[in-house]
């Protein structure tokens, strides 16, 4: 192979990974920004299908099991939120009921500056645990 075949393979092959290279860097940004962001938030939500007063039943119950201590029960704008306290750590449960069967919850729990993403999603699935045992006792009362 010439000198100048190779110089011209070199630059070809150069050129056909370069453009490559913006979709491999926009795939690799795209999901180190959906990770970072679930991390600093540490937001967690979750819309159910129940009434504010049943889902507030549900997550004191949640909390209660989990040995959380409820420092207060506030009225927000939207709805009503717990404040807690767990292994230093600042927990918020938001409820705010979307229609008269529907409420929208959101659960925070913070260590100083840091969020807690796994203790949030614990609290909203030992919720959702709770709201179906009681609509289980709530049918069962029924029949």
């Amino acid at each position: 192979m010439s000198p100048c075949a190779k110089v011209f393979s070199c630059l070809t092959a150069t050129i056909l990974l370069a453009a490559c290279d913006p979709l491999t860097l926009t795939v690799a940004g795209v999901g180190a920004s959906a990770g970072v962001q679930h991390t600093m938030t540490g937001i967690v939500t979750r819309t159910l299908a129940a009434p504010l007063p049943d889902v507030r039943d549900a997550a004191r119950s949640a909390l209660t099991s989990m040995d959380i201590k409820i420092n207060g029960r506030y009225r927000i704008w939207t709805g009503e939120e717990f404040q807690a306290t767990a292994g230093g750590r600042e927990i918020s449960v938001k409820m705010e009921a979307l229609t008269a069967k529907t409420t929208r919850v959101e659960v925070t729990a913070r260590n100083g500056l840091l969020y807690d993403a796994a203790t949030a999603t614990e609290i909203v699935n030992q919720t959702e645990k709770a709201l179906a045992v009681q609509t289980a006792a709530a049918a069962t009362a029924k029949h």
